[in-house]
């Protein structure tokens, strides 16, 4: 089973405010994508077979769980096995899978020491 990092994103309070900062630190524009306060980043390259990444605004994966800091989702290619291998290794599974139109299935998964993680089986002709 191979899992690769493949959509990292940042959460913020203040989207507008995140936005200005990271032009300006790092030189990245940014493309409205999906629903209001998310969007893709470019950071200046040609963007083939690179890690894609997203700025949006915070929210809770469950209740009161806020999430900060860096959320990484790495591609693999059998969802339900990955949730398999996640329980059987002693993690949770936080959010069941879940399509994203042309994108594909989303599940988010807990370590052992509660970390978050995003386990996506990509398919473009999701529905």
């Amino acid at each position: 089973m191979s899992s690769v990092l493949r959509h990292f994103a940042l959460n913020a309070t203040d989207v507008d405010a995140a936005r200005r900062f990271y032009a300006a630190t790092f030189g990245w524009s940014f493309d409205p994508w999906g629903p209001p306060g998310f969007f893709h980043i470019r950071d200046g390259s040609d963007g083939g077979g690179r890690i894609q990444g997203a700025l949006q605004r915070r929210r809770e994966l469950l209740p009161g769980g806020r999430m900060l800091g860096l959320e990484g989702t790495f591609g693999v290619d059998d969802l339900p096995a990955v949730l398999r291998a996640a329980r059987a290794g002693g993690g949770r599974v936080l959010a069941e899978p879940a399509t994203i139109a042309g994108v594909g299935t989303l599940a988010w998964l807990a370590d052992p020491d509660g970390n978050a993680v995003g386990a996506m089986q990509y398919d473009p002709e999701a529905g």
